[in-house]
C-alpha cells in the first residue's frame, strides 16, 4: 500500500508539471498565433474584402476556428477538458444577447469557437492590449466606452440579425464569493428589446482566474462545463414594467437566478 501510495502521488506530480508545460505552450501558441492573425491574417483580409460587415464577418469565421483549435489544443496536450451540453441551439440563434457567467479567463474563448458570428463587448484596456487590438478592431467588437455609443452599435449589430455576448458580472468571477451582476446587458437587452441566450459555465477545479496565473495549476485536470440554457424573452419584462428602468432592474435580477443556479449559490454562502 504504502508502494502504490508513493506511486500515485509522484503520477500526480508528474501529470501536474506536464499540465503546466502544456498550458504554457497553448498560451504560447495562442500569442503567436494572435500576433500572426493581426499582422499578416487580417491585413490581407482589409486588403482583399472592401465592404466592412463581410470583412468583419469573414474575420469572426477565422477567430472561431482558431478558437477551436486553441481549446483542442489544450484538451489533446490534457491542460484542460470540456463538454457543450445544448450547443444546436446556440448556434440557432440570431438577434439575441448571449449572456453568461464568467468564472474563467478562456470563458468567451470557449464560446466564440463555437460561433462563427459572434460580436462581443469588450472592456477599453483590451483595445491596448498589443496581442489583442488587431483582433477586435478587425472584428468590429464594440468597446464599453460611451454608455450612448455603445447602445447605439449594439442595436445595430442586433439590428442586422447578430448575436452579441456580453459576460454581465463585468470580470471574472472569485471564487467562493457571491457575485453581483451589473446592470449592463439588461439595460441593453430593455433598450433594443432583445432577447437573452443563457449560458452557465461551471469549472472544476478552478483555474485560470482573476486571482491566479496561468501556471498556478490545479491539483486535477479542469474540467469545464458550457450550459445552453433556455432564452429569455424581453416582451414580458417590458409589459410588467412600468418604466425601462424598473424592467432593467427586475431583468437584472431575473438573470442573477439563472446564471448562478441556487446549489452554487449555497455553496458560495458557506
Amino acid at each position: 500500500m504504502e508502494r502504490a501510495s508513493i506511486y500515485s502521488l509522484i503520477s500526480k506530480r508528474i501529470n501536474k508539471i506536464w499540465r503546466i508545460a502544456a498550458t504554457g505552450l497553448c498560451f504560447s501558441i495562442f500569442g503567436l498565433g494572435a500576433l500572426c492573425l493581426t499582422f499578416i491574417v487580417f491585413p490581407f483580409v482589409t486588403w482583399s474584402i472592401s465592404e466592412q460587415k463581410k470583412r468583419e464577418m469573414r474575420v469572426q469565421s477565422i477567430i472561431q476556428r482558431s478558437f477551436a483549435f486553441f481549446c483542442s489544443t489544450m484538451r489533446f496536450f490534457g491542460a484542460i477538458d470540456y463538454e457543450f451540453v445544448g450547443e444546436s441551439a446556440l448556434q440557432q440563434d440570431r438577434n439575441c444577447m448571449i449572456v453568461a457567467n464568467h468564472p474563467s479567463l478562456i470563458d468567451y474563448v470557449l464560446i466564440a469557437s463555437r460561433l462563427p458570428q459572434c460580436d462581443c463587448l469588450v472592456k477599453a484596456a483590451i483595445w491596448h492590449n498589443p496581442f489583442m487590438k488587431g483582433i477586435v478592431k478587425a472584428a468590429g467588437y464594440i468597446p464599453n466606452r460611451d454608455p450612448e455609443s455603445l447602445l447605439d452599435a449594439c442595436n445595430e449589430r442586433l439590428d442586422e440579425g447578430n448575436v452579441l455576448l456580453i459576460f454581465p458580472e463585468g470580470t471574472r468571477t472569485t471564487p467562493g464569493v457571491k457575485s453581483k451582476l451589473q446592470r449592463g446587458a439588461a439595460q441593453i437587452a430593455v433598450r433594443t428589446q432583445t432577447d437573452l441566450r443563457m449560458v452557465h459555465i461551471t469549472v472544476e477545479p478552478s483555474f485560470l482566474t482573476k486571482q491566479t496565473k496561468w501556471y498556478q495549476v490545479p491539483d486535477t485536470k479542469p474540467f469545464f462545463r458550457v450550459e445552453v440554457k433556455d432564452k429569455i424573452e424581453i416582451e414580458s419584462f417590458l409589459l410588467e414594467a412600468d418604466s425601462p428602468t424598473t424592467a432593467a432592474r427586475q431583468l437584472n435580477r431575473h438573470l442573477a437566478d439563472v446564471i448562478f443556479p441556487i446549489q452554487e449559490k449555497c455553496g458560495n454562502s458557506i
